[in-house]
């Protein structure tokens, strides 16, 4: 169907289209655990789930609903973790429950709301510690004489 998409639109339209249709997709997932849950904080875990489905969406660098070894590899190197392809298999290996190369959507919220940590979790909470922990300047840098200057 990609395909057939790529066809008639080209550049941005199309990737527009293929966001849009992941978002849904996962929107559709997260209503699904949403049901499945019994008691507790639902208006907590609907925030929780919106927070994993747009971190899901900034690494699922193909849109096709999974995060794939190199997506995985693109998003340890941002958080400046970065791991051996043995070390990466073994992540994905932690989260998912078959064989294969590539992290659904499903497998990486079932991991964020597990009880055990994984590895990948641990990182995830880490980013989010440190960009709540790193203030981001608005304005110009500040201005330097040349005797500050390294």
């Amino acid at each position: 169907m990609s395909v057939a998409l790529n066809n008639r639109f080209q550049g941005g339209k199309a990737f527009g289209l293929l966001k849009a249709r992941q978002e849904r997709r996962l929107a559709e997932i997260n209503q699904e655990f949403l049901c499945e849950q019994t008691g507790g904080d639902e208006e907590n875990l609907r925030e929780r789930l919106a927070a994993f489905k747009e971190k899901y969406m900034e690494f699922d660098l193909n849109n096709e609903g999974k995060i794939d070894l190199m997506s995985l590899k693109r998003m340890m190197e941002k958080l400046g973790v970065p791991k051996t392809h043995l070390e990466m298999k073994k992540m994905i290996s932690g989260v998912t429950d078959v064989v294969n190369d590539t992290i659904s959507y499903r497998d990486f919220v079932k991991m964020m709301l597990a009880k055990r940590p994984a590895v990948l979790k641990l990182v995830m909470m880490f980013e989010g510690k440190t960009k709540e922990s790193s203030p981001r300047s608005t304005g110009p840098p500040p201005e330097r004489d040349i005797a500050s200057l390294p």
